[in-house]
């Protein structure tokens, strides 16, 4: 990308996880939710070295295949790795401050994170039962000095690595390591506690307190260790051996996966630096391995799950039933005439798996197609579908076995799915993701076919439903649905090539027409704006990336359109080139959900299109994936549309300026009436529902 028109991708990531460092920072978030968002930042930084350092780095390795790797990256590769490297240390050096205020204030509430050093008499005894009853078996000691190869090392665990000898002597010292067993055990241990106080101790000093008991066969007497991790590339390849099925391609992905390269080697600079030289020799780490320096504590993403000890926990506004659907019995009633919008995580999304529950047990439906990318771990959804398929109805699931870190859970609920229950699964096309969110429910009433379903911008798992922000579109407007079984068509036979997808009509569908269609509808603005008519763009997405697309958005804002961008993450454009300073507006909004919806809005002189979407612009969604952007044609849900995304271009409190420096300021808010976007989304959304009620109720 050119630097005089586009922000680098990854630093623009960064930025994004540092507006999430400062939700951590804000004193007026409470200490629970803060502490989450430490842990949110720390398994952000993770993924972010699996997946895109280990891209740049992969891209340095072959250099020459770099540009069509990326064909907009400009900057070479390791510049972009160094750059990487400072902010990484910046914002470490940020974490770490930031987790030493939050350590006072836990003080101040009387709760103490207990190291093996700080223990009474009675916590000694209780950790060591503890770690009898229930660490011990999941403990396994490697002696690394006697093993002719350096152990296979996990990627998202966290290792003591242990150094041990006599006191009198400096010599004949052995090596260890052990792998903390936080996923078996659980990271955090309450102790017994005094004068209000809670105390808690890591798993890792659990370890530390008991390694002479754990290393009593060698009678040393000095103990140290310190807790490293390494994080490894996580890109999955996929071989071209035509012997194999999908499947076994994706298992042996995975496989590989686990002997992946690291990419960043994270220890405790208190570490013996003998054993510290040690393990990147061992671990063949060199200069360019991003070998980083941090405190005692690592895999922080556990914190998002800290035990629930404080004092002042605010309640949390629970999610509630959608107003349309307030006094059914049935949402199949409701949906059959008349569109509805839920927005997660305000409205329940018991109304998905009632939804698909019903389709289960009426004796008219014939058969359920959905998509499936990132399912709960005990999915509802899938039960409702197995319930479906043991009833006697043809249920087909497109299951995404390429969904990043999701894809060994995929393969399970394929078994679960295919083999147990005989359901027709589809496992995608080669070399592209199927991401749309997507489903059709097909009845017969006497001689009459019926079809309904939905449309989402997120994905159907019932736990992340809690905290993303989605939109899911239920209908069963005739086009729609013509559109979602074209899709389901090509999904089901793609070696027949995308006929199915390009003659969708109602639906804007990727890799085949969303592109076009959104230059055609953006070209319109800017037509309408040279003729001196009301034009503009709004865009609520994920990431903007997309380099034709942002560019198309500079015609735009030269052309005199007012362009209002929403985007949580990845922000590409340059807000100072060329008019967007004057006719752009940019944020992103941080806060205690994720927003995750994608909404198009399109002037359209004085009637908005208006878009719900499962694709950020992005070339990856664009031009790589399925994707489905369906049109709200209502107008009492494009109002509500409206409304909302007008409460979040309103907020002064969690919304940032995207500008061109990445200085991530706070939309100000002096003298004016202070809006925090997803407390009055909440409110605007949930007043309805009264006013539903109050209505029925008369």
């Amino acid at each position: 990308m050119s630097k005089k028109k586009f922000i680098q991708r990854d630093i623009s990531w960064l930025s994004f996880n540092a507006r999430v460092l400062q939700e951590a920072n804000d004193p007026s978030v409470s200490l629970k939710q803060r502490i989450r968002f430490l842990g949110i930042f720390s398994n952000n930084t993770d993924e972010f070295f699996r997946v895109r350092v280990a891209t740049l780095k992969r891209m340095v390795e072959y250099s020459a295949k770099r540009k069509a790797l990326n064909m907009h990256m400009e900057e070479h590769p390791q510049k972009v790795l160094d750059e990487i490297h400072t902010i990484v240390l910046q914002q470490q050096n940020e974490f770490n401050r930031i987790w030493e205020g939050i350590l006072e204030e836990l003080k101040q509430e009387k709760i103490f994170l207990v190291d093996e050093s700080h223990l009474n008499d009675e916590q000694l005894a209780f950790v060591k039962k503890y770690f009898d009853d229930t660490v011990r078996v999941n403990v396994i000691p490697l002696m690394i000095e006697s093993l002719p190869q350096m152990p296979y090392l996990r990627d998202k665990s966290i290792y003591l690595g242990v150094v041990m000898r006599k006191k009198n002597s400096a010599y004949q010292q052995k090596y260890a390591l052990i792998e903390v067993p936080a996923k078996a055990v659980g990271r955090f241990v309450l102790l017994p506690s005094k004068n209000n106080e809670k105390n808690i101790m890591l798993l890792e000093d659990v370890i530390r307190v008991n390694l002479p008991n754990i290393f009593s066969l060698f009678e040393y007497d000095y103990f140290s260790a310190h807790v490293f991790k390494v994080t490894k590339d996580a890109e999955i390849d996929i071989d071209n051996d035509v012997s194999t099925t999908f499947v076994e391609k994706i298992e042996k992905g995975l496989k590989n996966r686990r002997k992946g390269k690291p990419v960043r080697f994270v220890y405790d600079k208190e570490m013996d630096a003998g054993l510290l030289e040690y393990l990147i020799r061992r671990l063949n780490l060199n200069r360019k391995s991003n070998i980083i320096p941090g405190g005692r504590i690592h895999n922080f993403r556990h914190f998002m799950d800290f035990p629930d000890v404080f004092s002042h926990n605010t309640e949390k506004r629970k999610p509630f039933t959608h107003p349309a659907l307030a006094n059914s019995l049935r949402v199949t009633d409701v949906i059959v005439k008349q569109d509805i919008i839920l927005n997660f995580p305000y409205h329940s999304f018991n109304t998905v798996i009632d939804f698909l529950r019903e389709a289960a047990i009426d004796p008219d439906v014939r058969s359920i197609k959905i998509t499936a990318y990132r399912l709960a771990p005990k999915s509802k959804i899938i039960n409702a579908l197995i319930n479906a398929a043991r009833n006697g109805k043809e249920v087909v699931v497109m299951l995404e076995l390429k969904a990043r870190f999701d894809e060994e859970a995929n393969l399970e609920w394929k078994k679960v799915l295919e083999e147990e229950e005989g359901i027709k699964v589809l496992l995608g096309v080669p070399r592209m993701k199927i991401h749309a969110k997507l489903c059709i429910i097909k009845k017969r009433i006497k001689n009459k076919i019926i079809q309904y379903g939905f449309v989402s911008t997120g994905n159907l798992n019932e736990d992340t439903a809690k905290v993303y922000g989605d939109m899911c579109l239920f209908t069963a407007n005739r086009n729609v649905m013509a559109d979602i079984n074209r899709i389901f068509r090509y999904l089901e036979n793609w070696k027949l090539g995308t006929t199915p997808l390009k003659a969708c009509k109602s639906l804007l569908v990727c890799p085949t027409n969303m592109r076009n269609e959104i230059n055609a509808l953006i070209n319109k603005e800017i037509k309408n704006a040279k003729a001196g008519k009301k034009a503009g763009i709004t865009l609520k997405l994920n990431s903007l990336s997309d380099v034709l697309l942002i560019e198309k958005l500079y015609d735009a804002a030269a052309a005199g359109v007012k362009i209002q961008l929403i985007v949580r993450g990845i922000f590409c454009a340059k807000m100072d080139f060329g008019k967007m300073s004057k006719y752009a507006k940019a944020i992103s909004i941080v806060d205690e959900y994720l927003e995750h919806a994608r909404v198009m809005i399109f002037e359209n002189e004085n009637k908005p299109k208006i878009y719900l979407s499962s694709a950020d612009w992005m070339v990856r969604n664009l031009d790589h994936r399925v994707e489905a952007a369906i049109p709200v044609l209502d107008e009492h849900l494009k109002q509500e549309i409206i409304d909302i995304i007008n409460i979040q271009l309103s907020d002064n409190v969690k919304a940032r300026i995207l500008d061109s420096e990445l200085l991530n300021e706070y939309v100000p808010h002096t003298g004016k009436k202070l809006i925090r976007s997803q407390i009055e989304t909440y409110f605007y959304l949930h007043k309805k529902t009264q006013q539903q009620i109050e209505i029925s109720s008369n």
